[in-house]
């Protein structure tokens, strides 16, 4: 008859071990995809919020009325369904809206700004205006 053999104590612990450092390194690479699905996210919305709030200019609004009142162009539009909500960026910030010298908009997040330059530095290129 075969005797069972068990775990020892040191056994037990280099398999913990094992777990945390691989759940360490899956969860340190987990951050900069979530922070990039941010930057995703932020980007596309400064664009539509931009192409509709130039629809409104377009439709002879007074562009301090869309700088001081964004909310209620976006809903007035009929594209959005809840301006508040679009009206923030990825990380929870809201959009800074304002106008240029030449008159158009300019559509402007702080946290995606930060997050841009991190990624140019890192990379060793210059940061351009996207917008």
């Amino acid at each position: 008859m075969k005797k069972k053999r068990a775990f020892t104590l040191l056994e037990i612990m280099i398999v913990i071990f094992l777990i945390g450092l691989i759940g360490s390194v899956i969860g340190y690479n987990m951050k900069g995809s979530l922070d990039e699905g941010k930057a995703f996210k932020t980007k596309h919305a400064k664009i539509k919020i931009k192409d509709i709030l130039e629809l409104e200019m377009a439709r002879g609004v007074n562009p301090e009325d869309i700088v001081d009142h964004p909310e209620k162009f976006l809903k007035a539009s009929g594209v959005v369904t809840n301006p508040g909500k679009m009206l923030l960026d990825g990380w929870g910030q809201k959009f800074e809206i304002s106008l240029k010298d030449d008159g158009t908009l300019r559509v402007f997040s702080k946290k995606h700004d930060s997050w841009t330059r991190g990624k140019t530095q890192i990379r060793g290129k210059d940061l351009e205006d996207q917008e």
